[in-house]
């Protein structure tokens, strides 16, 4: 890239960071310094607030980049996470928004311990929570290096770990001095940003093809090399029977993932009511519906302007494929326009990533103070502050995602958020699902649920191709690959509700009727909710 696109989206890029550092410092002047204040911003958003707040903690780099570079490169086969991303907030908004509101504090572990022995359950819970934060974390921090790499021209390997480092260092900054409250309205900039720049180039890919999305889709095929294969399921999904169950697997994540995601539950937690967590996810499906068919057409157009060779030249993995899509449709290398939609996609796609990591940074920081610390830390001695205890967290929550970032830097980040995505669904879901409508449920059966589908579901990973055994993977030169699938989400999301029923079938003690009873009435009518 010219020394224009560098000098632009660096400066676009300080900017974005200059306003993000100043709306931290100025809330974090006006902050109380509560718990509830850092982990939840008082509760005082508006449901179209926590809405825009909710889309931008969604509308990740996994969506920007690895989406519409997948798409580029595997055309139909692409569109699952399409799908997948889109159809899991059904569940959200039917199954999860308002009880989860009503029944927690601050955590996906309030919800469970309101009516278990609380230690147990926290410590489960909470541990599940950081594993599927730093897993979606390390997503981010690939997305940022393979951003910076094509900035620079892809030739420095310490220009990208010293990005990785960077993005780590100002979600510590923003996690630490702003809370939940900065993070909240970084994100709703971010949306804001994102949504306009994704319109934007939208529109451009619409006129360049005259509006004739037939003519676009035509194109696309004809320059992936694959034909009329490009436009129809199986290119990277249909080989054989492996890569179809692994598309059933990703299927099954995506969609029953989002409802388990903690940077997603803690956001009920910021509106004052029940109606309003509701109302917030109405707010969030419109506009993430909206993004993903945008992704669509950008994903074809980059396929048909770009092509899916070039895509892959500059990233493997097609992370990409938008920042090469908006040079080209500005004008060109070399070119004025060209150079300016580079450096604002590039600029709105970073600013995406540092807005994202800092909302599950303090998500799993919350986790480790409010529920690990708080069950953890020994009786007798003097405790410390909730808050204080976040802080540090994050900062150590930050160190393990720069290394992890820099392990998995050629992967892409679509697939990654999958892996996150059935991490959540695992061991998240099944507890979450089995709290809040079984009322025989038992403490038993909520550590094994959590633990039934964690331990499985990161065993999965390590010995499946995504770390060893092929030439893409993390460590090509080792061989512990025994599981075919690249994602667990077939096996080990069964394998946690079945532990959750097991450990309750086969626990001494008696589930305490009472405490469902007062648990059912309060998810449902938010009696008695915080």
């Amino acid at each position: 890239m010219t020394g224009e696109h560098q000098t632009l989206a660096l400066l676009l890029f300080s900017v974005f960071v200059a306003v993000t550092l100043a709306i931290t410092t100025w809330v974090s002047r006006k902050r109380r310094g509560s718990a509830e204040e850092f982990y939840a911003g008082g509760r005082l958003f508006s449901p179209m607030e926590n809405g825009f707040a909710l889309a931008g903690d969604y509308m990740s780099a996994a969506s920007f980049l690895g989406v519409t570079g997948l798409i580029a490169l595997f055309g139909y086969d692409g569109l699952l996470y399409v799908v997948g991303f889109l159809v899991a907030w059904l569940v959200v908004l039917f199954l999860v928004a308002e009880l989860v509101r009503n029944c927690g504090r601050f955590t996906l572990a309030d919800v469970v311990a309101a009516r278990m022995r609380e230690r147990p359950v926290r410590i489960a819970a909470g541990t599940s929570s950081v594993t599927v934060s730093v897993l979606y974390l390390v997503a981010q921090m690939v997305g940022a290096g393979s951003l910076v790499a094509l900035l620079l021209g892809g030739t420095s390997e310490a220009a990208r770990a010293w990005t990785v480092i960077g993005v780590g260092a100002l979600m510590v900054i923003y996690v630490s001095l702003g809370g939940m409250r900065a993070t909240t309205w970084i994100q709703i900039v971010k949306a804001v940003l994102l949504l306009g720049g994704t319109i934007a180039l939208t529109a451009l890919v619409l006129m360049r093809f005259h509006g004739d999305l037939d003519r676009l889709l035509l194109t696309a095929a004809e320059r992936s090399g694959h034909g009329e294969a490009f436009l129809a399921p199986g290119l990277k999904y249909g080989g054989d029977w492996t890569a179809r169950f692994d598309f059933i697997s990703l299927g099954l994540a995506l969609v029953l993932g989002t409802a388990g995601l903690p940077h997603i539950l803690s956001r009920f937690y910021t509106v004052p009511t029940a109606r309003a967590a509701r109302r917030s996810v109405v707010w969030a499906v419109g506009l993430i519906g909206g993004f993903y068919l945008m992704t669509i057409v950008l994903g074809f157009g980059a396929a048909a302007i770009v092509g899916p060779d070039a895509v892959r030249g500059s990233n493997a993995a097609g992370n990409t494929a938008v920042p090469l899509l908006a040079l080209d449709l500005g004008g060109g290398a070399g070119s004025t326009g060209g150079t300016v939609l580079f450096a604002i996609v590039a600029a709105v796609a970073f600013a995406t990533i540092l807005a994202v990591v800092a909302g599950i940074t303090l998500a799993s920081s919350a986790s480790v103070a409010h529920d690990l610390y708080a069950s953890l830390r020994r009786r007798g001695g003097k405790p410390r502050s909730e808050v204080a205890v976040a802080r540090v967290a994050a900062v150590g929550v930050g160190v393990v995602a720069i290394a992890l970032g820099l392990l998995a830097r050629d992967l892409n980040v679509a697939f990654l958020v999958g892996l996150a995505f059935a991490v959540a669904a695992s061991a998240n879901l099944p507890v979450l699902l089995y709290s809040l409508f079984w009322r025989g449920f038992t403490t038993r059966g909520a550590v094994w649920a959590v633990y039934g589908g964690l331990v499985p579901a990161v065993v999965l990973v390590v010995l499946s191709p995504v770390v060893s055994g092929s030439p893409d993977s993390l460590f090509p030169g080792v061989d512990l690959q025994y599981f075919p699938l690249q994602n667990p989400g077939l096996v080990s999301i069964p394998l946690g509700f079945l532990a959750g029923w097991l450990g309750t079938v086969t626990a001494s003690e008696v589930p305490d009727e009472a405490k469902h009873a007062e648990t059912e009435v309060r998810s449902l009518t938010g009696a008695g909710a915080v």
